[in-house]
């Protein structure tokens, strides 16, 4: 049983469960998956693509990606546009994106909140500023990391960009809320090493994503706000203007 904790304006929670539950009790709703979904979809919709979230790359993600007229993301690599952050960085204008992840992707899937928004290290500044004028209740959902038996692992760079977006925020913060930005405040000015030092950064390392780990770590470099609308994730800025 999840408790909603209405009483604070400020909330944090972990993983797919609470973004299904307790979302809809929210405002706004804040998907945060750093290593590597919300920094791939603040890279892609920056450069003015639009990203669809899908659960898995599975044998029904070719045909969704068809019937929206949008390219699938490959398996992570850094030549082909993927769930690698490095990969998006050349993506066209206009590109439609289908990238699925098992951790950021179905978060912002589960999310009911009527806004929704792709929050990391990158454009915590520019998340922070939109929810202070848009006014109301945040519940920031940290993705984690969920191991093959489906369990839910703790992310401490999720936790890290939760902080982040969490800093720049007024009002009553939960306890977790307050955890979260006292620890960003703490790493602040060394996030690429203590990013590096966590696990998933390590596992990146590991098969040569070095750039991925570098980017993710850049803060406040952007300020696109991607905003989950009809499935799919566009800029504020091109929303505003459709």
């Amino acid at each position: 049983m999840h408790y909603a904790q209405q009483e604070f304006s400020v909330r944090l929670q972990w993983g797919l469960d609470a973004a299904r539950l307790l979302s809809g009790q929210a405002d706004h709703c804040v998907v945060v998956d750093v290593l590597s979904f919300s920094t791939s979809v603040d890279i892609a919709c920056a450069r003015g693509a639009e990203v669809w979230p899908y659960h898995a790359r599975d044998d029904d993600a070719q045909a969704f990606a068809e019937a929206r007229r949008a390219l699938l993301a490959a398996r992570r690599n850094r030549v082909q546009p993927s769930l690698s952050p490095a990969s998006l960085q050349q993506l066209a204008d206009g590109s439609r994106l289908v990238l699925p992840s098992p951790n950021g992707a179905r978060t912002s899937l589960a999310s009911c909140a009527a806004g929704t928004i792709a929050g990391c290290l990158r454009n915590a500044a520019a998340v922070a500023s939109h929810l202070a004028c848009e006014g109301g209740s945040v519940l920031v959902v940290a993705a984690g990391e969920v191991d093959k038996d489906g369990r839910l692992r703790f992310a401490y760079e999720d936790f890290i960009g939760a902080g982040a977006i969490i800093y720049g925020l007024s009002g009553s913060k939960t306890p977790e809320a307050l955890a979260a930005e006292a620890a960003f405040v703490l790493a602040r000015h060394d996030l690429e090493n203590q990013l590096g030092l966590g696990a998933s950064a390590a596992e990146l390392r590991e098969r040569g994503f070095e750039e991925d780990v570098a980017l993710a770590a850049q803060l406040n470099v952007s300020d696109c706000v991607p905003l989950l609308r009809d499935g799919a994730y566009r800029a504020l800025e091109a929303l505003a203007e459709a």
